[in-house]
């Protein structure tokens, strides 16, 4: 459509619709402005970009300031830190990278059910919580200098068994919101005359956001893992406020719908 081959994108739109589609082709065509989109396009009021740009960059860089690649990243080293043998670690994080593949498998049989916008703000809350966790029982661990001669938390007994739950309980949450959900709004929320232009920012915000986290997050850890994951837990409740104010519903709308809304 964008590039004025109307008749083929007629054509693809009857492949899987199977009825005439030449109102489906005006309708794309009314939201298209009929030059090809460009990052020009993305500039506007809001310290030059567009508002909904914005959106989609800040929802991006929430998604891995809430800490969740840093975990995967690090999950080893965070439970050889605290205690657990190399075996116990690794078997740990085995876990852990099964819950996130079938939280997913979760996160598709109920996007279209509940909505994404839901979903995140379930994932949110559940993130607070566990991460909150999370900062209590490191916080209040009892403190064993490790080989440099740095304070680090020593789990054992119940609270060992209480961090893996809610560690794992915290990739659940993510892995049924917000790891699958972001990509799906990223490539729903943006109009369409951007939106080529809108989702390569808001991806490349995702990267530098992850490229941070993971780099700050090791020396922020082995100073205080209480702080990095009270960190993540202050990014999460962030996310709550985010989401309420500022994430448009686009379950059961059409790309086009969208547009129109967005445009107004």
């Amino acid at each position: 459509m964008e590039i004025g081959r109307l008749d083929e994108a007629r054509k693809v739109l009857e492949s899987v619709f199977t009825t005439d589609q030449s109102a489906k082709v005006l309708e794309i065509q009314a939201t298209l402005d009929g030059s090809r989109p460009s990052f020009g396009d993305l500039r506007g009021p809001r310290l030059g970009l567009l508002p909904i740009v914005w959106v989609g960059i800040i929802l991006s860089a929430l998604q891995q300031l809430v800490g969740i690649n840093a975990v995967f990243y690090y999950s080893n080293l965070i439970w050889e830190s605290v205690g657990f043998s190399q075996d116990q670690a690794f078997f740990t994080s085995m876990i852990t990278n099964t819950v996130n593949v079938v939280t997913t498998l979760i996160a598709i049989a109920l996007i279209d059910r509940i909505g994404r916008k839901r979903l995140l703000l379930i994932g949110s809350s559940g993130m607070v919580v566990t991460l909150a966790l999370l900062t209590v029982i490191f916080g209040t661990a009892p403190q064993v200098a490790n080989e440099a001669g740095a304070m680090q938390p020593t789990l054992s007994g119940t609270s060992s068994a209480v961090a893996v739950v809610a560690f794992n309980a915290y990739v659940f949450f993510f892995g049924m919101s917000w790891g699958p959900v972001v990509w799906v709004l990223l490539g729903e929320m943006f109009p369409n005359r951007i939106r080529a232009a809108a989702l390569a920012v808001a991806a490349a915000a995702q990267w530098i956001a992850n490229f941070v986290v993971s780099t700050a997050f090791p020396p922020i850890a082995e100073s205080s893992l209480t702080i990095a994951y009270g960190i993540f837990t202050a990014f999460a409740i962030v996310s709550i406020f985010f989401v309420r104010s500022k994430i448009p519903e686009t379950t059961g709308r059409s790309l086009e719908q969208i547009s129109a809304e967005a445009d107004a």
